[in-house]
């Protein structure tokens, strides 16, 4: 499995930081790991938080760390990820064993933490070179991706000690309020106003489903596999909370890129959601339902949810690089992508009111 595992390159420039300062950290709080600095290396990706492997001669670790520049001011936040990895793991196994947080932006300009590696593949937008995969074996991949999810949402909170983590009823109407003042604060001048879709959620919203715990970006390339193709680790807490599943489920199906969708969602694909034998969106939710035993009256409020709540994403990206604090020119066309997510959730608006 080891030319297929998940692997590291080098730091891109402005996400460096000292590995020193690093070690001199870790070193206080961990036995064992020497006098010399680690050597660092990227993991690819990084659109929101970024990750590094930290090498020592007998030990591999991982740090995260939030990105530079404008960053809105709820996003990011390291200790919600360390805290939420920490009260998962003895109840809900597939998460790694966290080492310690720093809070102290003095070391290498932000917060981070560290954890253990967990080595695996992770899928991104196609499969690796060297792993085939029948009809059959993706299918099954699939509803075990599915299935974690449902395990997930029957995590006992009162075990894990995350009961605070959020603020109880009303999930659906402070996430339509939130994202839509987040893409107000992040729009810029070449975007559009996103006013009819934000009027029509604001206007459409069912009430909470349910209220559990939920991961909030539950992709592909956040979910780590053996070689036998099973999920033995989700990575990416940061945005975890106590909400609706069923918002949860619309957020992540905004990612579910069909092989027959049009030329321009094909284009945004960055997880293998194409390949064959793998499950529509609409069998997903029909799957996760059967799973559950929840019920929805009307999906359509939950798809334009989730391909919003993308906008607002990948808006807030881009407005980084608009206003320079990025460089990183995969960032520079995101602005037409964002208007393409408006005219997807008018079409799906305008075919729910047919």
């Amino acid at each position: 499995m080891s030319e297929l595992v998940d692997t590291p390159g080098e730091v891109r420039e402005e996400d460096a930081f000292d590995p020193r300062a690093v070690h001199e950290w870790l070193s206080a709080r961990v036995d064992g790991l020497g006098d010399d600095p680690p050597a660092v290396r990227q993991f690819p990706g990084g659109a929101s938080n970024l990750t590094y492997e930290l090498s020592y001669p007998d030990r591999a670790l991982i740090l995260r760390r939030p990105p530079g520049g404008h960053r809105a001011a709820s996003a990011h936040d390291m200790w919600r990820e360390y805290r939420v990895q920490s009260g998962l793991k003895p109840v809900f196994g597939y998460v790694p064993d966290m080492v310690a947080f720093c809070d102290d932006e003095s070391v290498i300009g932000t917060e981070f933490y560290v954890m253990e590696r967990l080595k695996g593949i992770i899928l991104r937008r196609d499969l690796p070179d060297g792993l085939d995969l029948s009809p059959d074996d993706v299918r099954k991949l699939c509803k075990d991706v599915i299935d974690k999810l449902v395990e997930l949402h029957q995590v006992d909170v009162e075990a894990a000690g995350l009961s605070d983590l959020g603020k109880g009823a009303g999930y659906v109407r402070r996430q339509i309020e939130g994202w839509s003042d987040r893409y107000r604060k992040a729009r810029t001048e070449n975007v559009p106003a996103y006013t009819e879709v934000m009027e029509w959620l604001a206007a459409n919203q069912p009430d909470d489903v349910a209220t559990c715990l939920i991961h909030n970006d539950y992709r592909f390339d956040n979910i780590v596999f053996d070689e036998n193709m099973q999920v033995v680790g989700i990575l990416d807490w940061e945005m975890s909370t106590l909400g609706d599943p069923m918002m949860e489920l619309g957020a992540t199906m905004a990612y579910w890129v069909h092989a027959d969708d049009d030329d321009v969602f094909t284009r945004s694909r960055r997880q293998p959601t194409h390949l064959p034998g793998m499950l529509t969106r609409d069998e997903v939710v029909n799957y996760y339902l059967a799973k559950t035993g929840l019920a929805v009256d009307d999906w359509t409020f939950y798809e334009v949810y989730g391909l919003f709540r993308l906008a607002v994403i990948i808006q807030q990206l881009y407005r980084r690089y608009h206003d320079g604090g990025t460089q990183n020119p995969r960032y520079a066309d995101y602005w037409m992508f964002v208007g393409y997510l408006e005219w997807r959730c008018k079409e799906i608006i305008a075919k729910a009111g047919a």
